[in-house]
């Protein structure tokens, strides 16, 4: 009987965020698996007692990246991680979006600055500034180049955290035919889904943000189908991925690009797409029973 860790946060006070999470419990059980929820902060925890961990629903680790990432390590030296710790490692910080675009993916295009570097913004189109550490759309914001000086103290928080930020043309195809997110399981595309524009003009950088509105199931196009894969194939080193999310938008060129390759924590929707979770399932102990783990 596997033993198998789905890795999440500590929510309390507030009920856990993720939708999937009991779901994915009681049918790993149904299907003979010993699953347990497990906080990723836990220091009581024995990770060595699982045959898999499996980084489920990490949803706090953007605002403890150094933390999350010593833990993957560590983690990763007692039992199998899934996702693999140097693939955690790498795309906790989206500078991985250059490497993307290094090795030919389409990506949207992606400039860096770190503190005390100037604020070079653009001049003569809407723009995004977040984090290069972050999810759910924390510390972003949508800018027109009228609203440099709120841009500004937006740059000036992050840097003071020692957040290094991104910016971004504001992709307009977004509000068009929104987001599309391409879930891939056990080396395969397991589902779709496509979301609406999150980052809305005028809402402040430091605003709660709704981070899937408009979900529904999609049909991924060829073209956004072949793009996905070769984001995938870009990930440094080759590694047993378990489980990805490729999140794509139309350039204005109509094409789709890469916004985020999310190797980490990706809500995989299972609430949106249950026909998928045997899949999941099969997946997970496939990989706990796979031999090689310390």
């Amino acid at each position: 009987m596997p033993r198998v860790a789905l890795v999440t946060y500590d929510p309390r006070p507030e009920p856990s965020k993720d939708a999937d999470l009991p779901m994915l419990l009681a049918a790993l059980r149904a299907a003979g698996a010993e699953a347990e929820a497990e906080y990723w902060d836990d220091a009581g925890v024995d990770w060595g007692a699982y045959d898999l961990a499996v980084i489920r629903s990490t949803w706090d680790y953007s605002w403890r990246v150094a933390e999350f990432v010593a833990w993957a390590e560590k983690c990763a030296q007692v039992t199998r991680l899934a996702n693999p710790a140097g693939t955690v490692r790498w795309n906790t910080d989206k500078r991985y979006i250059g490497d993307l675009a290094a090795a030919g993916v389409p990506v949207v295009p992606t400039r860096y600055l770190a503190p005390g570097d100037p604020a070079d913004l653009p001049g003569d189109h809407e723009y995004v500034v977040k984090p290069t550490s972050g999810a759910g759309a924390r510390y972003a914001a949508r800018y027109t180049p009228e609203q440099h000086e709120t841009a500004v103290r937006h740059l000036e928080r992050m840097h003071a955290e020692g957040l290094t930020a991104m910016v971004q043309p504001y992709v307009k195809g977004i509000d068009a035919n929104g987001e599309r997110a391409l879930q891939f399981y056990g080396g395969r595309l397991l589902h779709a889904s496509r979301k609406r524009a999150v980052l809305t003009p005028g809402t402040a950088y430091d605003a709660a943000k709704v981070a899937h509105p408009g979900l529904e199931p999609w049909t991924p196009t060829p073209a956004e189908l072949a793009v996905a894969e070769a984001a995938l194939a870009a990930v440094p080193d080759a590694p047993e991925l378990l489980y990805a999310r490729v999140d794509l938008v139309d350039g204005e060129d109509g094409e789709p690009r890469v916004m985020e390759l999310e190797l980490v924590e990706p809500n995989l929707f299972l609430f949106l797409h249950p026909d998928s979770l045997p899949r999941v399932v099969e997946a997970v102990l496939r990989a706990a029973a796979s031999p090689g783990h310390p």
